[in-house]
């Protein structure tokens, strides 16, 4: 039996402390935790069956929920326990006693439009008490399916109006309310209709009926291993509560955007049909249109053709005087007229028949189509209306997920900063450290100077003593002195002292801190590998590029040679064919060999034997052909071609250019 939300609190969640068959096992690992903790799992775990029944039986039996639907009884009973427990009670006699409709009311100021639901609840004239007020605006708030987003909003500002209402082992100030936010989620989905102010809410709510929700004794088994499982992994790691709810937000959000898609499409079909109906209708009218012209032209004809047969069937003719050729003729030319008018006539009212028939087929097919397409319509709207509904839920999804990721932001932020705070702190605990040893350094050298000048005083005062009264009062004040000094060494001391235990506690704060955010160093670690992944990747692109670069310059010099001696060729053939075959001259000592090293193979330098690299080029003296590097290619000398003409200086090496010089 449950009791008063206010009253007797630690009779409902005690009622789940043992559960099941495995009832002593549970009692003797629940005797070291505490209490409040157990209190605070019994509520998450009744407040999850609850719900899981009443959405169970919402889908089951249609989502328009009554204020006589038990499951939904149950669950404002549970959802005031929860909202009251840890509620901090009266101080004295003329404390003020801080009820639960105190709290709500604070609502308005993170959430202005709950102010319409606060009003509404102040100006009913059935309710008195402070706690029906409250039951009031719970009732009204899961109408609206806000009740998630305004207890919401109250935990996100913990700190400013829970601290006065709540005690620090409340469900409300734990970290376990954001699984049962997590849950409130879900009620979204359903549509209540209740009546405030036909119900007694001043009175006591009655009793949860647990046989609803505890149906056998393997459900209860799998209750007591949830349980477990949870209070385990609550007790290991806090962030996995988290990480749960943002699973679950993710698959609501999927689920949604899966259900909206669906819907989308439904209403496209629909709206294909809605045109392809629109248009078969106009098809139909006008073919209706066409049958009836028809029809009234067949009708005129038909006039006509028996006002011409009654014509034609006349009186018969009266002169006797005529002869019996022409009446006999007259008289078959007007009997084959009748015959042929008269299946004309039978022709034309088959076809009227028919017409009639097809009019009637074609008026039945377009009620038909206008019964079909006030269907489709009322369809239409409910679809859309669904969409609507889908939309608004998918927006307050997303809401939520761009919340979470903020959150995670200022988690890495405020990490960041407490990393720096660390170092900042281990190396003003360094700075103490070494001022501490200098400090008692100098409190133990002046100690030792302390004793020598006492001994020195003491023999010079026994040996002088009736002779030098003020060398005795000398002393006497540098002993004040000294005195005077290490008490404030002293003082000192134990100052530093202090101050050496607070960082050491500081030190310890900050290692736990430091053992709190190890789960960050793993995706560090990674980024670096990527990092450094990344480096060598540009590394070898440089090299390749530096390979390729020193290539095109190769094939530029040697496409320059084959120029050259293409050239020399054409010039050699046009002297020898304008005056004959003339006498080679030597190569003189300025001229090109024309011999290049392979660039492929040379990897040191010629003169200074260093190796080439990214930083360090290649380049081919003009005169020898050899490779060498910058440092030992850097002069310029003009060179003879092969006709002997002087031409542009280029690049010669240190060797070529002394002995050209």
């Amino acid at each position: 039996m449950l009791m008063a939300p206010h009253a007797r609190e630690s009779g409902f969640v005690g009622v789940f402390g043992g559960g099941g068959g495995n009832g002593a096992s549970n009692e003797w690992s629940n005797l070291s935790r505490d209490p409040a903790e157990i209190e605070r799992s019994n509520l998450v775990n009744i407040c999850k069956l609850v719900v899981k029944e009443l959405l169970e039986q919402s889908v089951r039996y249609g989502r328009m929920l009554d204020s006589d639907h038990l499951p939904l009884q149950h669950f404002f009973i549970v959802i005031e326990h929860v909202l009251g427990h840890g509620l901090r009670t009266k101080k004295g006699l003329l404390g003020p006693r801080k009820e639960l409709w105190d709290l709500l009311q604070c609502v308005e100021t993170y959430c202005p439009e709950a102010q319409d639901i606060t009003a509404s609840v102040r100006d009913l004239p059935t309710v008195r008490t402070h706690i029906g007020r409250a039951r009031a605006w719970l009732r009204i708030a899961l109408m609206q399916k806000k009740l998630a987003d305004y207890l919401q909003a109250l935990i996100e500002h913990r700190e400013d109006a829970l601290y006065d209402y709540y005690e620090p082992h409340a469900l409300m100030m734990s970290d376990e309310i954001v699984i049962i936010m997590g849950i409130l989620v879900g009620l979204n989905v359903i549509d209540c209709n209740l009546c405030v102010k036909e119900e007694d809410l001043d009175s006591q709510q009655g009793v949860i009926d647990f046989s609803l929700y505890l149906r056998s004794s393997s459900r209860n088994n799998d209750i007591e291993e949830e349980n477990q499982q949870q209070q385990q992994q609550q007790q290991t790691n806090m962030d996995a509560n988290g990480q749960g709810n943002m699973i679950a937000v993710l698959d609501q959000k999927n689920y949604i955007e899966e259900l909206n898609r669906h819907l989308n499409a439904t209403v496209a079909n629909l709206q294909a049909k809605v045109e392809s109906l629109t248009t078969t209708n106009a098809l139909m009218k006008e073919d209706l249109a066409i049958a009836r012209n028809s029809l009234l032209a067949l009708q005129a004809e038909n006039q006509a053709m028996r006002q011409n047969s009654i014509a034609n069937v006349g009186p018969p003719s009266l002169n006797s005087n005529q002869s019996d050729n022409s009446s006999n003729n007259s008289k078959d030319n007007d009997k084959n007229a009748v015959e042929s008018l008269k299946t004309e006539l039978d022709k034309e009212k088959k076809k009227t028949m028919e017409l009639e028939k097809e009019l009637k087929l074609q008026i039945a097919l377009k009620a038909e189509s206008d019964m079909a397409m006030k269907l489709l319509e009322k369809d239409i709207h409910e679809k859309q209306d669904t969409i609507v509904s889908l939309r608004l839920q998918l927006d307050e999804i997303k809401q939520i997920n761009l919340e979470m990721y903020r959150k995670l932001q200022e988690c890495e932020s405020s990490l960041k900063h407490k990393t720096e705070v660390l170092k900042k702190l281990e190396s003003q605990k360094e700075y103490m450290a070494t001022t501490i040893a200098t400090l008692e350094q100098k409190w133990s050298n002046d100690k030792v100077n302390l004793g020598e000048i006492l001994k020195t005083t003491s023999q010079t005062l026994s040996t002088q003593v009736s002779a030098s009264e003020e060398r005795a009062t000398r002393a006497e004040n540098e002993l004040k002195k000294e005195h005077e000094l290490r008490i404030a060494l002293q003082e000192n001391e134990l100052q530093l002292k202090e101050k050496v235990i607070m960082l050491e506690t500081q030190i310890k704060e900050l290692n736990a801190e430091v053992q709190s955010t190890r789960h960050v160093k793993p995706e560090l670690e990674r980024l670096r590998h990527q990092w450094s992944e990344a480096q060598i990747t540009l590394e070898e692109l440089g090299i390749q590029l530096s390979e390729s670069k020193l290539k095109v310059s190769e094939l530029k010099e040697k496409e320059k040679l084959q120029q050259d001696m293409l050239n020399n060729s054409m010039s050699s053939l046009v002297s020898g064919g304008s005056g004959g075959a003339e006498v080679q001259q030597p190569t003189t000592p300025g001229a090109s060999t024309g011999l290049w090293a392979p660039d492929s193979i040379t990897t040191h330098c010629t003169g200074c034997r260093k190796e080439f690299n990214l930083t360090r080029r290649k380049h081919h003296c003009r005169s020898c052909g050899e490779i060498f590097c910058k440092a030992c290619s850097d002069h310029t000398l003009p060179l003879l071609n092969e006709n002997g003409q002087v031409g542009k200086p280029v690049r010669v090496c240190l060797s070529c250019f002394a002995s050209h010089k």
